[in-house]
């Protein structure tokens, strides 16, 4: 395929093939604490968008253990990264977030740490620490930002300006951090071309992009809005037109660490066809084909 794809770049940097472990931090989010809000953002799940995660009552090694393995029955593969997923992973005392990341990676074969985490919750004191990290093993920051449309923004709650994200990206890239953002595809009145916006804005910023198709699940606001008929969701046609064109435009050096995401399927209310996975690769990569895509095309 032509596209830098997440497996391309493993191979490349680690030389055979990584597996990444979802691990739980045990975190809220200043969306739920009261701090910005108490909701969360109006698409996210009791889980925090962590329903893949070990079990937060594990200590860390437990998590990594118990991950291995799950993945043992399905894999031979001998390197993994640790993956810091639900909630806002850099929302914590600076001395826990040490502890938890470095019982992470003092394991011999984690080869990466990547944290899911806000824009606005990285402080100079958690920057300091990611510095101090990342000079033992690589550090991948996450952040999510879902859309650069300000109304769009405030109708998913996500409770900071464009603004945040820029600097985060700025302040992580002076350490050395890798960054990889989060897009939603399919977010309520929302165009083909602002999508694409998005899409364009966060790759001339970032290092990795994560592409996620908008998933509507059970006892959220967004479930709410989607069954009072106030929005309707992508097909998976439209999905794959929309998706070949955001890795066109996608700079070539930006890796593509997702094309689609899964929703669980006991909470998945919406689309109805994202539950099958491999069909909807096989559709994703046949369309590919068939317009021979290529990453950065029209990336000028």
């Amino acid at each position: 395929m032509n596209y830098y794809s997440l497996n391309k770049y493993l191979k490349n940097t680690f030389g055979e093939k990584v597996y990444k472990i979802s691990l739980n931090g045990n975190m809220t989010c200043p969306n739920r604490d009261g701090t910005l809000g108490t909701r969360g953002c109006i698409f996210c799940s009791r889980g925090g968008s962590g329903e893949f995660a070990s079990d937060a009552l594990l200590p860390v090694h437990g998590q990594i253990d118990q991950a291995k393995l799950r993945i043992k029955k399905k894999s031979d593969c001998k390197k993994f990264i640790a993956y810091f997923q639900p909630f806002t992973n850099t929302y914590a005392p600076v001395e826990y977030l040490e502890k938890i990341f470095t019982d992470a990676i003092s394991e011999p074969d984690i080869v990466a740490l990547s944290i899911a985490t806000r824009p606005d919750c990285l402080g100079n004191n958690v920057l300091g620490l990611l510095e101090k990290l990342n000079k033992i093993k690589p550090v991948w920051v996450e952040l999510g930002l879902q859309t650069i449309h300000e109304k769009s923004a405030d109708y998913i709650r996500r409770m900071y300006p464009l603004s945040v994200y820029d600097s985060a990206t700025e302040n992580l890239h002076k350490i050395g951090i890798n960054v990889i953002t989060h897009i939603i595809l399919g977010l309520p009145n929302e165009s083909k071309e602002m999508m694409l916006e998005s899409v364009k804005y966060a790759g001339s910023k970032t290092d990795g992009i994560k592409l996620q198709l908008l998933h509507v699940l059970k006892n959220t606001d967004l479930c709410d809005d989607y069954q009072s008929g106030k929005f309707d969701v992508l097909s998976m046609e439209d999905y794959t037109d929309i998706l070949c064109d955001c890795v066109e435009v996608l700079p070539e050096n930006v890796v593509i660490h997702r094309l689609t995401g899964d929703g669980d399927k006991k909470l998945l209310v919406a689309p109805m066809w994202s539950a099958d996975k491999k069909r909807v690769l096989n559709s994703i990569n046949r369309e590919f084909a068939k317009r021979n895509i290529t990453q950065g095309r029209k990336a000028k």
